[in-house]
């Protein structure tokens, strides 16, 4: 079969797997499983080069890697640092310890018995995260202590996955000075990479910007992901490594979210056939074979790490409800643990046999868990909640979400985003010029680059969670662009738009957009005041004259708006208000005074 036959076998099976489980409730990496299954050697045998897909699907990893550095700023971890480093360690250190003795009395060697003590205690993030946040559950105290955990073991799995190679077992001769000048290597490769992050990769990513060309933007993103982790495997170290890496160096720039939604749509794709490859690679005929064995192993995975994590829900929370939450919605496996199988039986940590055998017991506890997760919804939770309809938690702020978006980071935008940072209100700026931003950016302003009409980059800035959504693009062509998208992909969201001309605004209007703030009118009106002033009229006469006109002209302003796309008729109406202003003024004037 050919490449463009395969190509349409993956997109045929992906798009009907995933559209039932997404229907059905049941999540979209168990709907890829299940297509990897369905088309895959156990399967309909369309595609039988399971290797060769994994070794391409697995840049999705990579990138995924990449985002995961992306979004862990310094700052961000350090507010969550109990539940990532308190909860996220416990969970990791005794579930490996306990994971790794069952395997030891099972008669496995030490090596062995740890690889696969730590690859089974990791989680799924993917499922987890999409299983919580479709139940609404995310910003709970048991989401933000399921997140806080993921988010640990996700950084675990970094160095683990770099000193997997160097370990050496069962036939797999260790590198030439020892673990230690391995770690060694990775210490002082890293250092090397912060270096040329500051001094070239910052300064290239701004010459591209400058080119103000979306494709080669994307190109070279995909470029720094793939050659950080081709630099890293040609040292020796693993690939996964290199992209994390380039991703936390890249964490605070003003290109963080551009970056991030450049990425987005080839991670998702290219790790939605990384887990279509696993289905392929589960060798179902060992469920046949050995039905209890899977089903014991499966099991004892389950509940094992369901308890570690329900003592570690309880201890924190003293909630019954909380803990289950927490144990059942992460007790499953993880994708990284395909990572770790796939390397650790190319070193021969692992036999291919009993890696295969792992594949299969994590591939079912992916499987297992949103079918557990629902049925502990349906019918345990309701027993177990307390008779409040609400709980405090479920009314807590944004984890760490900024509620207000601003587009257009230029004269207006600058004016609202200090009036925020003056009262400590957070928020993220975009502006699609690179030069703009690194000029603002030298005052302290926290402002990135990106073209706020792309849903991608809207996504990565947190407008699914914002409050207000400030549009102070200049361009009256970008400006309709941008509140089109924000109106179709984010209808919960106000916006406060900023209008250039009476055009302008009219094209606002006709979205729906009744926040307008003309960006000369204000000003005008003032400057038509001090105008006033020093011809001598009134203080309080001068206030009366401007709000007459300032009513006066909104009015016009929404009465034109039926009008707007006939010239003559606008015409004759702004003929029409003159006379009607002059009379407004002359029959202020004979009033007698009171």
């Amino acid at each position: 079969m050919g490449f463009l036959h395969e190509a349409v076998v993956f997109l045929i099976a992906a798009v009907i797997a995933v559209s039932l489980f997404k229907r059905t409730g049941l999540g979209s990496v168990l709907g890829y499983l299940v297509a990897g299954v369905a088309i895959g050697p156990s399967g309909l045998r369309f595609v039988s080069e399971v290797e060769s897909v994994m070794r391409f699907a697995e840049l999705g990893v990579v990138l995924l890697l990449f985002i995961i550095g992306l979004e862990l700023q310094p700052s961000r971890l350090w507010q969550m640092r109990g539940h990532v480093f308190g909860l996220g360690g416990a969970q990791v250190g005794v579930t490996t310890a306990l994971l790794s003795a069952v395997a030891l009395a099972l008669g496995q060697p030490l090596v062995t018995a740890l690889v696969m003590g730590f690859a089974l205690s990791l989680s799924s993030t993917a499922l987890a995260v999409q299983v919580l946040a479709e139940k609404h559950q995310l910003t709970t105290q048991p989401g933000r202590m399921a997140f806080g955990v993921l988010l640990f073991q996700d950084l675990a799995a970094i160095p683990f996955l770099a000193v997997l190679p160097l370990l050496g077992t069962h036939g797999a001769p260790a590198p030439e000075g020892g673990v230690g000048l391995g770690l060694l290597k990775v210490v002082a490769t890293f250092g090397g990479m912060v270096v040329a992050s500051r001094v070239v990769l910052r300064p290239v990513l701004k010459a591209v910007a400058a080119l103000h060309s979306q494709e080669v933007f994307t190109a070279f993103a995909l470029l720094v992901v793939a050659g950080t982790a081709v630099l890293m495997e040609s040292i020796g170290l693993s690939a996964t490594l290199g992209a994390f890496s380039a991703g936390v160096l890249l964490a605070d720039s003003e290109y963080r979210h551009e970056l991030e939604a450049d990425i987005e749509p080839f991670k998702g794709l290219l790790l939605g056939l990384f887990f279509m490859a696993v289905g392929m690679s589960a060798n179902l005929a060992l469920l046949t074979k050995q039905p209890a064995l899977v089903a014991a192993l499966v099991a004892g995975l389950l509940a094992l790490k369901a308890a570690v994590l329900f003592a570690i829900g309880w201890w924190r929370l003293r909630s019954t409800l909380g803990a289950l939450r927490l144990a059942i919605s992460t007790s499953q496996g993880g994708e990284f643990a395909f990572v770790v199988f796939g390397l650790a039986t190319s070193t021969a940590a692992l036999t291919p046999e009993l890696s295969q055998l792992l594949v299969l017991v994590v591939s079912l506890s992916l499987a297992v868990t949103p079918v557990a997760f629902a049925t502990f919804e349906r019918f345990a939770a309701p027993r177990l909640a307390p008779k409040k309809a609400h709980k405090a938690f479920d009314d807590l702020a944004h984890d760490g979400e900024p509620p207000v978006v601003i587009a257009g980071f230029g004269r207006v935008g600058q004016v609202v985003g200090r009036v925020l940072m003056a009262r400590r209100i957070p928020f993220v700026a975009l502006d699609a010029s690179s030069e703009h931003v690194d000029f603002v950016r030298r005052f302290g302003n926290k402002v990135f680059y990106g073209d706020a009409s792309r849903l991608e980059l809207l996504e990565a800035a947190g407008a699914a969670k914002a409050r207000l959504f400030v549009l102070a693009i200049d361009d009256v062509e970008k400006s309709v662009e941008v509140a089109k998208t924000v109106q179709k992909h984010f209808p919960h969201l106000t916006l406060v738009a900023r209008a250039r001309n009476r055009q302008h605004a009219y094209e606002l209007l006709a979205l729906g957009v009744t926040h307008l703030m003309r960006e000369t009118f204000v000003s005008s009106l003032e400057m038509s005041g001090d105008v006033l002033g020093l011809l001598g009229m009134p203080g309080s006469e001068v206030a009366k004259t401007l709000a007459a006109f300032r009513s006066h002209d909104e009015a016009l302003l929404m009465d034109s708006f039926q009008h707007r796309d006939d010239v003559s008729k606008l015409q004759e109406r702004a003929k029409q208000a003159r006379a009607e202003l002059e009379k407004l003024f002359e029959a202020d004037a004979k009033e007698p005074p009171k």
